[in-house]
């Protein structure tokens, strides 16, 4: 069916995605009295991230007290780091409870958002043909999301089962199978553990070995769960010794990345005490600052590489071929499934919706040379367009939660102030863009993440790391506390086209009366 046949959705505001991004926007939105908001979700159901990866033993690796919104505490968290099952429960009680669902619809996968110069809107296009027009885009798709698969030559020709850890298949039965596991990361800490005992061989194919430290995991006693329940000021508390301890982390990884040594000197004695062959040992021993990759937890990682079935193999592989992988040695080892814990592509998050902007221009186009954005949320000559999780506000040391919790403040001050002036949009300036990008990348080389001594998914090709937030989350709660409208270019439907003439019939023009105008 012609799109031009399908009558479009009228919405003050479209957001992408109904994970934590999401939700935490549907939730302020309707605080700040906006109700009229449609949340665009490709899966069948509420989770996002938390939807995905069910791969066995998915957890949060940041404590779930603070792995969660500052305005729906949840006091009966069951572990100190929860499993996935717990916070998918969690973010569906957010969704009910403060009544998103109607606003929800699923199985919108969208494809293009394409901005209208004439009444300043964006049209939001999806796969299955549906249109929605919204003065305000917001996009919480996140980067935890594309599976990055690397290309092995002779992967297609595999004869036996194949699947990422984000697409995890259930039906298939990994017992008594030969398997072979690509990927050292966050994902195969969680899972090897637990797919070892039931194959009859497991090959763990490590390119360059992670640096981890003790989970210090725990259940929650029946106690301790009604202390959070009728003690909020205590529960507020803990949340805060939580966040401030981990915030603490940040030093060695932005300021003073040699502090990192003393977390080195830990996860020695660590790996010391849970492997005693020094051979293996020392293939597990990492060769460069700790933080530069992300910092994993585990207790039972080590053990399950010493299983009677497992193999660490650190030769590099040379090809997959139809019955198993074969490294540069020539050594081909024959398994029934190759199981990825790869990461994903998040250098590259938003490459799958094609958004444009009143230039002509994608936002894809915008950034082949470099990303570039205003507090990781606004992006210059995209109107109206808000950024959830986006470039450079990822962490490795605190919850993104705390973030994204700032990154919707901000956004709903700018479209509030769209909304009471009767504007056509806020364009956040270049000059000031460039500025923030500029000052962004100076505190990045100082960072563990650029002089640590690794490459790693954080950076993209060209070496700049346009995933992480090179300071405190702190420091970042201030920078988006308030809206300084002198950052923006205030468009509204003036006579002037002179200054940002966006369409030839209708121009919409810097408002120079509203720039300072209280918010």
């Amino acid at each position: 069916m012609s799109n031009a046949l399908v009558p479009a959705q009228e919405t003050d505001v479209a957001i992408v995605g109904t994970g934590f991004s999401g939700i935490a926007m549907g939730v302020q939105l309707k605080r700040a009295g906006i109700n009229s908001f449609l949340m665009l979700e490709k899966a069948e159901d509420v989770g996002g991230t938390w939807l995905a990866n069910t791969y066995p033993g998915a957890a949060c690796d940041i404590p779930s007290h603070l792995y969660s919104f500052s305005f729906e505490p949840n006091p009966a968290w069951s572990r100190t780091f929860s499993p996935q099952s717990e916070i998918l429960a969690y973010l569906k009680h957010c969704a009910l409870k403060f009544g998103l669902r109607p606003h929800m619809i699923f199985g919108a996968h969208v494809e293009h958002a394409r901005f209208d110069s004439w009444d300043g809107r964006w049209v939001v296009e999806t796969r299955d043909g549906r249109i929605i027009r919204a003065r305000s885009l917001a996009l919480g798709n996140g980067a935890l999301h594309t599976p990055s698969i690397p290309a092995i030559r002779g992967r297609e020709q595999f004869q036996g089962e194949q699947f990422h850890s984000a697409q995890w298949n259930h039906g298939y039965n990994l017992d008594g199978k030969r398997v072979a596991v690509i990927g050292t990361g966050a994902s195969s800490v969680q899972f090897v553990p637990h797919v070892v005992p039931r194959v009859t061989r497991l090959h763990l194919f490590q390119r360059t070995p992670p640096w981890i430290i003790p989970k210090p995991d725990r259940r929650f006693g029946e106690d301790e769960k009604s202390r959070f329940k009728n003690h909020p000021l205590w529960h507020r508390l803990y949340r805060a010794l939580i966040y401030w301890g981990l915030e603490s982390q940040a030093a060695g990884f932005v300021l003073h990345p040699g502090i990192m040594k003393g977390g080195e000197f830990m996860a020695r004695r660590f790996l010391k005490k849970a492997v005693k062959d020094p051979v293996l040992r020392e293939k597990l021993t990492p060769r460069f600052r700790m933080g530069c990759k992300r910092v994993l937890l585990s207790n039972d990682y080590f053990r399950a590489i010493q299983h009677e079935s497992a193999e660490l193999v650190t030769t590099g592989i040379d090809a997959i071929t139809p019955n198993g992988i074969r490294t540069t040695d020539g050594v081909e080892r024959k398994v029934d499934a190759i199981l990825y814990g790869t990461g994903f592509d998040v250098t590259n998050y938003l490459t799958a919706i094609n958004v444009v902007g009143p230039s002509g221009k994608s936002l894809n186009e915008a950034w082949v040379e470099k990303v570039g954005t205003y507090l990781g949320i606004t992006v210059s000559g995209f109107p109206n367009l808000y950024l959830l999780m986006g470039p450079n506000t990822g962490l490795g040391h605190n919850s993104m939660i705390f973030m994204i919790e700032a990154q919707v403040r901000y956004a709903i001050q700018c479209i509030n102030t769209v909304r009471r002036h009767k504007l056509l949009g806020m364009d956040v300036r270049p000059a000031r863009q460039d500025e923030f990008q500029e000052e962004l990348h100076a505190r990045l080389q100082d960072t563990v993440w650029q002089s640590g001594g690794c490459r790693s998914w954080y950076q993209a090709a060209d070496g700049r790391n346009p995933v992480l937030w090179p300071g405190f989350t702190f420091e970042y709660w201030l920078k988006t506390r308030k809206v300084d409208l002198s950052d923006y270019s205030l468009l509204g439907a003036g006579e002037d086209q002179s200054v940002i003439p966006l369409s030839a019939e209708r121009g919409l023009a810097s408002s120079t009366v509203l720039a300072g105008s209280s918010h």
